[in-house]
């Protein structure tokens, strides 16, 4: 094994001792009384089920990452790349088709494998805590639909980065930059209106109470207020949501069913004060910006690693190409990639403070949003003390217990 081997290796080994020991201090942090900001809204039942439900997650997702990354490691060391690579070059397509069938063929094991581990979670795990709604029929079609859009939208991107890096030469990263980016920018258009209702129904929210009273909102803030969805994510969860989605005259908010039945008015308000917040604060925008920006770093130092014989010879393989420089170099670069995604996940945690404290100004109250924040977690037995590490590392959102006293303090500012 080269050098570029044993870094790897190190690597791959060194990112999953971080996540089992940021686990088990999460786990070891876990109160067993309930939080005092939380009485009334878990009994001790509801707070010893949820403090289960974590340890049960935690202990699933070490399980599930440990064996995948046995079966990387296996795959790799049994030369399963180099043959795999063989098999399909002897085919007989040019390098760029025999690149995505290569990498897609890939995917497709790994998600073949990763399959038990996802039926296991869906049906056995959410269905244990209650939170299960997925009929088989509907788990099937996710499935073929995810392949789908995986092969139009993954599949036509991973076309354009072969064919450039094969035809630009030295200017390919840069090329591959402006393709991915326009790419990005696309398929935030598309999304609100195309790909999210190719999974869940859509319903524009009916007048009545709730309808007033956020047009009376956004008229007060100067939202263009075209686009407030009901999702059926009852479908698939009891879990409660919502979300902003794309730019431009295409963005809209989505509230889950289970949202829209279980809370109050005021607290659905304050819910989609939240959400424009996101939109007010140039979060959407800033967060493109990121994105575009990491893309290019990506692509420049790929661009650099790609004619490294010492990469593919760490992996066993006797014939340079791009399609597999693209997937070894994904695995060297993963520590750059978990230090970028704790930078981007601070940057989301101070989002949403942004957001709530938009939210708190512009309804004149933080006790809707409180109310619906304890509620989230009640419903979705929320781990309310998570390990600060824990949290540093993986949350996009800020604890649940962070967030409220941010909300009172901006409240006591007001």
């Amino acid at each position: 094994m080269n050098v570029y081997g044993a870094v790897i290796l190190v690597v791959l080994l060194a990112e999953y001792a971080l996540s089992a020991v940021s686990s088990t201090l999460n786990l070891r942090s876990l109160h067993p009384a309930v939080p005092r900001e939380f009485d009334g809204v878990f009994d001790a039942t509801t707070y010893a089920r949820s403090q289960e439900y974590t340890r049960t997650r935690t202990r699933f997702g070490l399980i599930h990452g440990g064996i995948n990354l046995m079966l990387v490691l296996a795959f790799w060391q049994l030369g399963g790349f180099e043959w795999w690579d063989q098999r399909w070059r002897s085919a007989g397509y040019g390098p760029t088709e025999t690149g995505l069938l290569y990498i897609g063929s890939l995917g497709l094991l790994s998600a073949i494998a990763g399959l038990p581990f996802r039926l296991y979670s869906t049906f056995v795990i959410e269905e244990r805590y209650g939170f299960n709604r997925t009929r088989w029929y509907t788990f099937v079609t996710d499935l073929l639909k995810g392949l789908v859009l995986a092969i139009l939208l993954g599949g036509s991107l991973l076309t354009a980065i072969l064919w450039l890096f094969e035809w630009a030469e030295a200017l390919a990263w840069l090329w591959c930059w402006l393709a991915a980016s326009s790419f990005l920018l696309i398929v935030q258009l598309v999304a609100p209106t195309v790909i999210l209702p190719f999974f869940n129904k859509f319903t524009r929210l009916e007048s009545g109470e709730l309808h007033e009273a956020l047009l009376r909102y956004a008229r007060n803030t100067q939202f263009p207020l075209t686009g407030i969805f009901v999702v059926d994510g009852s479908r698939r969860s009891s879990k409660a949501n919502a979300f902003f989605a794309g730019i431009g005259r295409q963005k809209r908010i989505g509230l889950f069913d289970t949202l829209v039945r279980n809370y109050t008015v005021a607290e659905l308000v304050a819910v989609v004060a939240h959400e424009i917040g996101h939109y007010k604060k140039w979060h959407i925008w800033k967060g493109l910006a990121v994105g575009i920006a990491h893309m290019g770093v990506i692509f420049f130092v790929m661009s650099l690693c790609l004619n490294e014989e010492g990469l593919f010879e760490a992996f066993h393989i006797s014939e340079m190409s791009v399609y597999a420089g693209l997937l070894f170099f994904s695995l060297l670069f993963t520590p750059v990639e978990l230090a970028l995604s704790v930078l981007v996940n601070a940057a989301s945690r101070r989002n949403e403070f942004e957001a709530d404290a938009f939210a708190v100004r512009t309804t004149g109250s933080a006790k809707p949003l409180i109310s619906a924040l304890k509620k989230l977690s009640g419903n979705n037995l929320a781990n309310l003390t998570p390990h600060p590490f824990h949290a540093f590392l993986y949350y996009s959102h800020p604890p649940v217990l962070q967030r409220i006293a941010a909300l009172r303090a901006f409240a006591a500012e007001d």
